[in-house]
């Protein structure tokens, strides 16, 4: 499932004012709130839990608690600033907004997330809404399988 607060006003993502990104968003520029968004803007850009965005603080010797994290993490989403998803029932993690519609490839062993676009699936998913007679606000497609470093490993995360 995919929650989207807000639709966008996107916020282009090359962090250079985040203050003045954070305010445009409705929110004050906090420190917190800016390590926060500079975790998420770094770059490899990951699809991040709030458990692993408070690791990384850590190791980089902030002072910053996890409830503090999970709260900010809920303000973005709220403010359109990331995009939640559960690709697994147990946890939730975070994206930056891009404004850029997307698509999740999920690995089932390791977790690993690519994203990937298409646009003959982008066409044939506002067909089916169309024939039903839907107005197709938005969507989520997710694809679970084995990435490829698993599928040769044949390796298995434990149950």
């Amino acid at each position: 499932m995919v929650t989207q607060a807000r639709p966008a006003s996107h916020i282009p993502w090359e962090i250079s004012h985040e203050s003045d990104e954070l305010r445009r968003a409705g929110l004050k520029a906090t420190a917190p709130r800016l390590k926060i968004l500079r975790i998420l803007a770094g770059r490899e850009r990951a699809h991040l839990a709030a458990e692993e965005v408070y690791q990384r603080l850590h190791d980089d010797g902030e002072d910053i608690g996890l409830a503090t994290v999970y709260r900010v993490l809920t303000q973005f989403a709220e403010a359109g600033i990331v995009i939640r998803h559960n690709f697994d029932s147990d946890r939730a993690v975070f994206e930056l907004n891009s404004g850029i519609h997307h698509d999740h490839l999920v690995c089932v062993d390791c977790g690993r997330v690519e994203e990937f676009k298409d646009r003959v699936i982008e066409r044939r998913q506002a067909d089916v809404a169309a024939v039903s007679g839907y107005e197709l606000q938005s969507h989520s497609l997710i694809l679970y399988g084995r990435c490829p470093d698993c599928a040769r490993t044949g390796s298995r995360q434990p149950a």
